[in-house]
């Protein structure tokens, strides 16, 4: 089984369809007890990094993820509250990853929405794709580069487009919308 944090983020039914198309059982949920139950864990999550964390304490979520043991992928602002802090806000985070959110500079079109390639892949999740792959992008912040980097996407400048550290994995990308591509990376993401 599947846990989907539940937080009050958006973008949780499209992760739970990509899923489902993978012939995975999905819970919505935010109840301790059947996330770490849970086989897999996903942190989804797009808005407000301030407010999401905020939403988190609330259910004492911010507590319980940090201590899972079980494969837990973010994704988009998932990955980002898995970080130590966001200037969005200057939010403190989760603290998982050892980066930091900074917004994008202001001489370039943000939000970066669409497709971009990844550069310099590693990792299990990326296994069978290759850089000329495009994955969909929708964020206004990027998280540093640095040693827990998987993959790279360069707009306006470098940033991580992928992190890991020990079983948590995050995307700054939305492989739930990104097509074929983005089903190999639940796949790699299953199999681990």
């Amino acid at each position: 089984m599947i846990a989907v944090i539940d937080y009050g983020a958006g973008n949780v039914r499209s992760v739970q369809n990509a899923f489902q198309r993978l012939g995975q059982e999905v819970v919505l949920s935010a109840d301790h007890a059947k996330i770490r139950a849970a086989d897999r864990v996903i942190l989804p999550g797009v808005g407000d990094a301030s407010w999401a964390m905020k939403s988190l304490k609330a259910n004492r979520l911010d507590r319980l993820i940090p201590s899972l043991k079980q494969p837990v992928l973010g994704i988009c602002l998932g990955l980002q509250l898995m970080c130590q802090v966001s200037k969005e806000k200057d939010t403190e985070c989760l603290g998982i990853f050892n980066a930091s959110v900074k917004r994008f500079p202001t001489n370039g079109l943000v939000p970066h929405m669409g497709w971009n390639d990844l550069e310099q892949l590693r990792g299990p999740l990326f296994q069978n794709l290759s850089g000329v792959d495009d994955f969909y992008f929708v964020h206004s912040y990027c998280a540093e580069l640095g040693d827990e980097t998987q993959a790279v996407c360069d707009y306006i400048s470098p940033f991580s487009a992928a992190l890991n550290r020990d079983n948590f994995y995050a995307t700054q990308f939305h492989p739930e919308k990104s097509a074929n591509v983005g089903n190999q990376l639940l796949l790699n993401f299953l199999a681990l």
